[in-house]
């Protein structure tokens, strides 16, 4: 499968930075998008709405179906699943894209806050693959895809935000054991960044104009996921890393997805 023509995906947290990048050059190829993320209105620090989304994807040859999506919502996702089926006939592959961080230790981590990170990227992860699954088991090469990274166990990954360490393993834990359970039926993989990709919540949350100078466009995850699309079922049970995988696929020379080409970058959490 080197084309994505005619293949529908289900990506959550589509409405920017990474998920809409693998959203848009899915839909280069001509694939089907089902945008399912939260934001319908315009939000002050993180421009991108699933309609601006939905835009750039028709616009770049696919065809888009925005759905507003809660992920922590059963009755959300199994309506959205729902619209995706009536519209394009089935899925193809699932995109665990969406994910809630705050970088903060144990006692200054609120609850209210741990709980968000829990329900959006472990809970939700299992969600939509659980809704997703019985149609993606019907496509001749479905695929679910987390953005989540390796399962590094070294104290050093938990000691500063052990709550967010353990919301985003949690989705690693899904590929691990999903990957065994659809063996020979469902692709499951994971994807992480070797180095910080630049995205609003890395302008907003994490390091500002300074950080976004040493990182990665989105481009390269979505590069990266387009070539872990074309794989066959065969190809599960990997925590694969983006700047591994263009080696892969062929691609030497990185330089064009960095922010300042030729500058330093800041590696990620967990590689």
């Amino acid at each position: 499968m080197s084309t994505l023509r005619g293949k529908t995906l289900f990506i959550s947290g589509a409405s920017r930075g990474i998920g809409k990048a693998i959203a848009v050059r899915a839909a280069r190829d001509g694939a089907n998008i089902i945008i399912a993320a939260k934001t319908a209105e315009e939000h002050p620090k993180l421009p991108g709405t699933i309609f601006s989304a939905a835009e750039e994807v028709e616009k770049a040859g696919g065809k888009a179906l925005p759905c507003i999506v809660d992920i922590r919502y059963e009755e959300q996702v199994i309506e959205a699943v729902s619209k995706a089926i009536k519209t394009f006939g089935g899925i193809d592959i699932l995109v665990n894209n969406a994910s809630a961080i705050s970088l903060t230790g144990t006692i200054e981590t609120p609850m209210k806050r741990y709980d968000l990170m829990h329900q959006i990227n472990t809970r939700g992860t299992y969600l939509c693959s659980q809704v997703c699954l019985p149609h993606l088991l019907k496509s001749q090469n479905p695929h679910i895809l987390n953005l989540s990274p390796p399962l590094n166990m070294e104290e050093r990954w938990f000691a500063p935000h052990v709550a967010y360490t353990m919301a985003k393993f949690g989705m690693s834990m899904c590929v691990l054991g999903m990957a065994g359970e659809f063996r020979g039926r469902v692709s499951v993989n994971a994807l992480w960044p070797k180095t910080v990709i630049a995205t609003a919540a890395v302008q907003n949350l994490l390091g500002g104009d300074s950080m976004i100078a040493a990182s990665r466009k989105p481009e390269i995850m979505a590069d990266a996921a387009h070539w872990i699309f074309a794989q066959g079922r065969e190809c599960t049970g990997n925590f694969f890393i983006d700047e591994d995988v263009m080696r892969k696929s062929g691609k030497t020379n990185l330089d064009e997805y960095s922010v300042v080409p030729g500058g330093e970058l800041i590696p990620d959490f967990f590689v």
